[in-house]
């Protein structure tokens, strides 16, 4: 027979900690407490595995579950020495929700559960005190009404307060027995109106219909997306926990509240939370009463701390803390009852924590030795580390919202709201705060999102143009906010009734993807000296280096400061687009003789040979992996007449002859086109002009600070050796031709982007010609699974959501076929060239998720954006510490 039900408390504990998969994080935890001697009041756990079976079965339960309950709950009762139903002396209880991992959108907890209007005489008559159980049964069915039967809250909050106001009185303690019946009467009628049925007093119908609820909240919309918001699989599933109550609304020596062990914003080792006196779980989070602090040492003169109101209590608890930090090697939050001066437990679990908080308390506690080093790494989750890099909105600023869309790139910024690149540049320039606002972006905007304090786009998801560029540079991103309408001739931004012109300003937030109206405060980022400890910590373990995305001094000084270890990939097409040198690039596409081509090159030449050398500077001596042309010719295309005419004076054509030439260029697949490696073949003057520049910046820089310069020059979009070839052979005569004309010498490597499937599956033969491989995970994953980064954002949320696909694969990558590639891709090189650098450097390479995939396939290094270094970092030693520990496993 399968076991549902474990009970805890009242000397049987039949669970414990590491049960939390079957128990759900409250039950394992109840029944830990338990089993160490704290007090907990006796109650059972209903398994996670019913919920499964409850779904599986059409929402029917197994058939022997009835009867384990009715065992377990005369458990209880013969621990409390009470019944549950009894009119004398009733047993009540609460029912909670416990998934294996803390849940704040699923149900509500429901307390006094085994109320009616004749076990509420019982509960008078036993504790001497009608008003505390009459207050007791309008708190039960306000509860029960609202989170099993569908009430609206606020229907019995308004006849609530219409009370108060009757009797003229401001506190719920004021209110006498006889005025909380009339409020139970009113509460029911409200039942009857809003749902149809009279309230049940039948308190195993009410048990049920409460454990139901628990069950059903797993599927409601607010669970549903935080469990996707969080990864947290459907099949999981909740418990459910029936608790015997005890009350803190019992009088002057009663209370209710929640702590921290430690400061869960700071981390601070200081005891950290909330109390009410003479108060119920409900009444220290509904803002109804002011709660009070639970230290002297935290307390304004006019408050009253537990420890001086409850001392006996508190002195108890103060050792409960010390217990269950040391027991759990954690910082615990904890929810606790005092019933006439007794101290109960009602919950604990790892406490939430900022970045900042969490750093602090993995770093303390390994010097308290509660913890190892090892551990401290393994508890902060790398993704937190963006709050620590990015200033973040003021809590406590009033905001106005306008939109949301997706949380592309963190941080919080404001400004005016400018609808081009060319504008924003040129305010920033001026010394202004300005937001780009596009319906999606292009690589032409590329110059003024560096220039802006954030983008907001209307189009795209998480690995969209905007998205990916912007989390590069650093910059705040909100892109895909489909609810705002984008005008750029009237030159407005429309949201509902909103309507904002060019110029006003707004605040996006790049954590929640919110944007806000006007001007909202925003708090700096601090690098503590923990930031710095575990970061050496981590970076002691891994094993994966980690480089960084970068192509401007900007974004390379920027990496230089969180770590990173060489640049893993310069895009050169970001630097065609800077004002002094697009002009030059159009003119080389649409010259139609070599002479003129041959000019406008010559033109650029200086720029990227300035650009590459600024790089190898900053790295100095590391690793520098560039990246020749890639993308189609028509993102560099002139778009307007103004631009047209003046293109055609400097070749000396006309202008009817360079739009043809423009409609010729023009593709209808442009990414499955004309570009990467076939345009290094088609026209092999422009990567010839790009690796003289590489190899005339690497000697200069060498020459100039002793240091050995050895640049990776990395061919994109290979899908076949003989591409290689022939591009290799290419660059190798122009790096002997610089070699010859300066004299000297260097080390160099060549290598490709393996981001075509075509390219994974022949990789051994690629080998034979390539000295690296980098994974470009971004278009791999395009041309395996045919998505478009930019167009898939419509459905992919509906693949996740449903269960198609268990995360977007642009953000996490596809283990089974992306991933697929890489490892085989990974093996085939190897299998050619042992010594074969591996390294991928899509978007892949900052998520910790895919991470520890390149980790277990053995790659060499990871490179992502500058500002997602140490993300990586942390990432990168929590993958190592993994398949460490995997290894010392036994078969």
């Amino acid at each position: 027979m399968t076991k549902w039900v474990y009970s805890f408390g009242g000397g049987l504990n039949e669970g414990g900690a590491g049960m939390r998969n079957l128990l759900g994080g409250k039950g394992a935890n109840l029944a830990e407490m338990a089993s160490i001697g704290l007090p907990v009041p006796p109650g059972f756990t209903i398994t996670t595995e019913v919920c499964s079976a409850f779904y599986e079965n059409g929402n029917a339960y197994p058939d022997d579950l009835a009867g384990q309950v009715a065992t377990a709950l005369h458990r209880i009762e013969t621990a409390m020495g009470l019944t549950f139903g009894d009119a004398n002396a009733p047993l009540l209880v609460s029912v909670r929700s416990g998934a294996r991992v803390s849940m704040p959108g699923m149900m509500d907890t429901v307390l006094n559960l085994g109320l009616n209007d004749e076990t509420v005489e019982g509960l008078a008559h036993s504790s001497g005190d009608a008003r505390f159980a009459w207050d007791s049964y309008r708190r039960f069915i306000q509860m029960y009404g609202s989170v099993v039967m569908g009430v609206p809250h606020h229907r019995f909050e308004d006849l609530l307060e219409q009370s108060k106001r009757t009797l003229n009185v401001a506190d719920d303690t004021a209110i006498s027995a006889e005025s909380w019946r009339d409020v139970v009467e009113g509460y029911k009628e409200i039942v009857l109106r809003e749902t149809g049925k009279h309230f049940p007093s039948d308190p195993q119908a009410q048990l049920w219909g409460a454990v139901s609820a628990v069950f059903g909240s797993w599927m409601n919309p607010r669970a549903h997306t935080y469990r996707r918001l969080h990864d947290i699989p459907a099949n999981w599933g909740t418990a459910v926990n029936v608790q015997a109550m005890v009350f803190g609304n019992m009088g002057e020596d009663c209370a209710t509240g929640v702590c921290f062990t430690r400061d869960p914003s700071t981390g601070e080792n200081i005891f950290y939370g909330e109390y009410l006196v003479n108060a119920q779980g409900e009444d220290v989070v509904a803002g109804i009463r002011t709660p009070q602090p639970m230290s002297a040492l935290r307390a304004a003169a006019e408050q009253r701390p537990m420890e001086t109101v409850l001392p006996e209590a508190y002195a108890e608890l103060l050792r409960v803390r010390d217990l269950l930090e040391k027991h759990y090697r954690d910082m615990q939050d904890i929810e606790f009852t005092v019933q006439s001066n007794t101290l109960y437990m009602l919950q604990t679990r790892t406490g939430k924590r900022t970045a900042a908080a969490a750093l602090k308390i993995a770093i303390d506690m390994a010097r308290e030795g509660l913890i190892t080093q090892e551990e401290a790494i393994q508890r902060v989750p790398p993704a937190s580390l963006d709050q620590l890099l990015h200033p973040t909105l003021d809590p406590n600023a009033e905001r106005t919202q306008l939109a949301r869309g997706l949380p592309a790139s963190p941080g919080a910024a404001a400004g005016a709201i400018v609808f081009t690149a060319e504008e924003v540049e040129e305010r920033a320039a001026q010394g202004q705060d300005v937001i780009l606002v596009r319906i999606e972006t292009s690589p032409e905007d590329v110059h003024g999102m560096h220039a802006a304090r954030g983008v907001l786009t209307t189009r795209g998801g998480m690995t969209s143009h905007a998205a990916v560029v912007a989390r590069g540079m650093g910059r705040v991103c909100v892109a895909g906010a489909g609810s705002i309408h984008v005008d750029y001739k009237a030159q407005t931004l429309t949201a509902g009734s909103h309507v904002l012109k060019a110029g006003d300003w707004i605040t996006l937030d790049g954590g929640t993807g919110a944007v806000y109206i006007g001007k909202v405060a925003t708090i700096p980022p601090t690098l503590s000296g923990d930031f710095s400890t575990l970061m050496g910590w981590a970076d002691d373990v891994r094993r994966l280096r980690v480089r960084a995305n970068a192509e401007t001094p900007d974004d390379a000084e920027t990496a230089r400061k969180f770590g990173a270890e060489g640049i893993g990939l310069c895009r050169t097409e970001h630097m065609f687009f800077g004002p002094d040198r697009i002009g030059h690039v159009r003119q080389m596409i649409m010259a139609d003789e070599s002479e003129a081509r041959a000019r406008a090159i010559d033109a650029l030449l200086p720029f990227q040979r300035d650009d590459f050398a600024s790089l190898f500077r900053i790295m100095s001596g590391l690793p520098v992996t560039i990246r020749l042309l890639d993308p189609p010719l028509h993102e560099f295309l002139p778009h307007g007449e103004t631009e047209l005419v003046d293109i055609a004076k400097a070749l000396g054509q006309s202008v009817e002859a360079l739009r043809a030439r423009r409609a010729a260029l023009s593709e209808a697949n442009p990414m499955l086109g004309h570009r990467g490696c076939r345009l290094g073949i088609s026209y092999p003057e422009i990567y010839a002009m790009q690796v003289r520049a590489i190899m005339e910046a690497a000697i200069l820089v060498s020459r100039e600070t002793g240091e050995a310069i050895v640049p990776e020059i990395m061919i994109p979009l290979v899908g076949m050796k003989t591409e290689l070839d022939r591009t290799r052979k290419a660059a190798e005569d122009v790096v002997a031709a610089v070699f010859g004309e300066q004299g000297t010498t260097l080390e160099y490597l060549i290598g490709t982007m393996i981001e075509l499937p075509r390219a994974a599956i022949t990789a051994a033969q690629i080998a034979e010609v390539a000295d690296f491989f980098s994974f470009g995970t971004n278009d791999l994953t395009q041309t395996t699974l045919g998505l478009s980064r930019d167009d898939a954002g419509s459905f992919l949320p509906y693949y996740v959501d449903h269960g198609l696909l268990p995360k977007d694969p642009f953000v996490s990558i596809d283990r089974e076929g992306v991933g697929g590639l890489v490892r085989l891709g990974a093996e085939s090189g190897r299998s050619t060239k042992p010594s074969l650098k591996l390294g991928v450097c899509g978007e892949h390479g900052g998520d910790p998720d895919s991470i520890a995939f390149f980790e277990q396939v053995g790659l060499d290094y990871v490179s992502c954006s500058p500002f997602r270094v140490p993300v990586a970092r942390l990432a990168a030693a929590q993958a190592a510490l993994l398949r460490r520990k995997a290894a010392e496993v036994p078969a």
